[in-house]
């Protein structure tokens, strides 16, 4: 697919019924830059008018506030092969305020039309890996698992768990984000699994006759009785099988509490069941995961605090025209040094 470069090269666009079907981009769509904003054609188009669209510029990334920094792989992916000089921090580093993350350098025209897409590959995901760093906080020693793909358009869903397991999740369940960073999927069982086998053991039974021996059995309690009860059940048909027993209780039932990870803790150690671990999931935040840790859960499940983080707000100024410091009123003219910076491209 031919790179868009001007207004004509806009109308003569002619989409078929099968690229319709879905509203996400492909990844030859993104590489055409057909996911720009419109008014980057138009002002190459005007530059290319006056002469102007081959000036060398530098410009440069920051963010409005701290965070994590992802995407940058996709970035690099974009900007491969074009006529220009890149500079970043490492993905997955820190980075404060107003910190120059990104630099580009060379011919406007080699990368104007990928301003906004560019920013969008970093904003999402490093909002994304901001959240998860949070949770790790709050996890401490323990892990977590990144549960957030039912939040998001399934387009983009990998994008999270990716940017999720950078921040510090241990895992993904989504199938597409843990096979593209080299690792297994992870996960427990859903409520209609046990729904419709209709008994927690009997299902929680074949599950690990149907396992290897190596995969961890967490099995799914509060189906349909008091959790302590299912779980005592559940420990006694799997035995020393069982690796944790996993509490979900809705909201319409008080939640997952302390007191209930405290109170199934207690019942699994007089009962000798001391090497079966608590795994918690349910509407998850750093504060709650705190007190839920405290009171004896080992492991979580986290999905809507990181898959519905806010995106970092990420600006890109031009900074010099042909060697020239410059900039718009309320910013200082000139490349903003900083040392973390290294060459990409």
């Amino acid at each position: 697919m031919k790179q868009i470069e001007s207004l004509e090269d806009v109308k003569s666009i002619q989409l078929t019924d099968e690229s319709k079907r879905l509203f996400s981009a492909s990844h030859e769509e993104i590489y055409a830059g057909l996911t720009t904003d419109i008014y980057f054609i138009r002002t190459l188009d005007i530059l290319r008018e006056m002469k102007l669209d081959d000036s060398i510029v530098t410009a440069e990334i920051f963010a409005r506030k701290k965070g994590i920094l992802v995407g940058l792989n996709e970035v690099y992916e974009i900007l491969k092969g074009k006529d220009i000089e890149v500079w970043a921090i490492e993905e997955g580093s820190e980075f404060v305020e107003k910190e120059t993350l990104l630099r580009i350098r060379g011919k406007y025209s080699e990368f104007a039309i990928f301003e906004s897409v560019i920013l969008g590959c970093l904003a999402s995901p490093s909002g994304w890996a901001t959240a998860a760093r949070e949770v790790k906080e709050a996890c401490g020693d323990s892990s977590f698992t990144i549960f957030g793909t039912r939040h998001l358009h399934p387009a983009v869903s990998p994008v999270m768990e990716r940017a999720a397991i950078i921040g510090g999740a241990s895992g993904a369940s989504n199938v597409l984000a843990a096979k593209k960073m080299g690792m297994e999927p992870m996960g427990t069982l859903p409520h209609a699994a046990f729904l419709i086998a209709g008994d927690t053991v009997e299902l929680a039974k074949t599950y690990d006759r149907l396992m290897p021996p190596e995969h961890k059995r967490i099995v799914l309690i509060d189906t349909f009785k008091d959790e302590v009860e299912e779980t005592l059940r559940v420990a006694k048909a799997l035995g020393k099988n069982l690796f944790a027993i996993r509490l979900d209780t809705p909201s319409e039932r008080g939640g997952v509490s302390p007191e209930l990870v405290n109170e199934v803790r207690q019942h699994l150690d007089l009962n000798g069941y001391t090497w079966v671990k608590i795994f918690v999931s349910g509407g998850l935040y750093p504060e709650k995961i705190r007190l839920l840790r405290a009171a004896g859960a080992d492991a979580f499940g986290v999905g809507s605090y990181i898959s519905g983080a806010p995106a970092i707000d990420m600006t890109m100024d031009i900074k010099e025209v042909n060697d020239k410091p410059i900039s718009k009123r309320g910013r200082l003219p000139g490349m903003v040094s900083n040392d973390k910076l290294k060459k990409l491209i």
